[in-house]
């Protein structure tokens, strides 16, 4: 069946850097275009990063741009997001999405920024 497995959360001190995975299976991850989303507690959830099913293209939110990098590896059907510089206000679960005909969601990692 789909799955899409997130791993890599956890608790950094403001500045600090954290990469999340996800990995996929059950569907032709070279299909499909890749996002992160966040959602804080009592927000909405926000598109952070996307790219496309050959990783050509990356799109980033402003409020990351500049500090996160997507990418992906449609060898083993996985796609990264790496953190650095890190805020408070980064502090979220970060969830995965394959987006094509249709679109799977993936369960979700927690990240924590805090000192």
């Amino acid at each position: 069946q789909v799955q899409l497995v997130e791993s890599g959360g956890g608790l950094v001190q403001p500045g600090g850097s954290l990469s999340v995975s996800c990995a996929a299976s059950g569907f032709t991850f070279s299909l499909y275009a890749m996002d992160w989303y966040r959602q804080a507690p009592g927000k909405e959830r926000e598109l952070v990063a996307s790219i496309t099913d050959t990783g050509g293209t990356t799109n980033y939110a402003d409020s990351v741009k500049g500090r996160f990098t997507i990418s992906r590896d449609n060898s083993k059907n996985t796609v990264y997001l790496q953190m650095n510089s890190l805020k408070p206000e980064d502090t979220a679960v970060y969830l995965c999405y394959a987006r094509y005909m249709t679109g799977y969601w993936g369960q979700g990692t927690q990240v924590t920024v805090s000192s």
